[in-house]
């Protein structure tokens, strides 16, 4: 049984509320929260948040009703693992069934297609890790072109290779953490304290569909493409 879920925090200090804010005609949670209610192969939905009407928004959606998310988890340090614990533990026993598979929509992550779900389901099913996390190739490398200063303030490169890299092509392929969509093993969720203890594998998306929105500008630039998509399906 595959629980799909969205945390959305009532407070922003990038884009004051911006997880309910209209982006191109419906609040920015609706673009993930109605993948989710639309994909086959996720059974029970649920959502976390510490906001009374995102939470009353989504249970009239059909989104499992487990009650807003406790002080310590709404806050700004509190990371996305206890809220998925918690959200997990609180909707299996509304469940008939195990949960077997926790897939994770971020809110600020409109962009993503619906075969990219399916697609890190997939690879959830047929690899059996305890999370697959979605990736893009990262733009800058710190093989070749990231750099930070030593103690006289002098600048090189972040991960030095013997005898330099001169090309990007000859560094190591390195990849971003995109905060887009996640699917955990249950288990893993409930034994561990964080996304790394595990066997995490990427699930690769083109960087186009991984825009996160953190600032302002972020989401100018999400709403543009968002628009460009719809533009694009009316005319197809």
């Amino acid at each position: 049984m595959i629980l799909g879920h969205i945390g959305a925090r009532k407070g922003s200090k990038g884009v004051p509320r911006k997880n309910f804010r209209l982006i191109c005609g419906k609040p920015l949670i609706d673009w993930s929260l109605d993948q989710l209610f639309a994909h086959r192969q996720v059974d029970a939905v649920v959502v976390s948040t510490d906001d009374e009407e995102i939470y009353d928004h989504a249970v009239a959606k059909g989104a499992l009703k487990i009650g807003l998310r406790p002080a310590h988890l709404a806050t700004d340090q509190a990371g996305k693992w206890g809220v998925w614990q918690h959200a997990l533990e609180a909707s299996q026993g509304l469940l008939p069934r195990a949960v077997t598979g926790f897939l994770d929509l971020d809110c600020t992550s409109p962009l993503r297609l619906p075969e990219d779900i399916t697609g890190a389901l997939d690879l959830f099913a047929q690899e059996a890790p305890d999370m697959v996390m979605s990736c893009c190739e990262a733009r800058k490398n710190p093989y070749f072109n990231l750099v930070e200063r030593d103690a006289s303030g002098a600048l090189h490169v972040s991960k030095p290779l013997p005898g330099g890299v001169v090309a990007r092509q000859q560094a190591p392929v390195v990849y971003e953490h995109a905060a887009s969509t996640y699917v955990v093993a249950p288990a893993y969720l409930h034994r561990s304290k964080g996304l790394w203890e595990g066997r995490v594998i990427p699930f690769l998306m083109p960087p186009e569909r991984c825009v996160d929105i953190d600032s302002p500008f972020d989401f100018r630039l999400v709403e543009f493409l968002l628009k460009e998509a719809q533009e694009g399906a009316h005319h197809g």
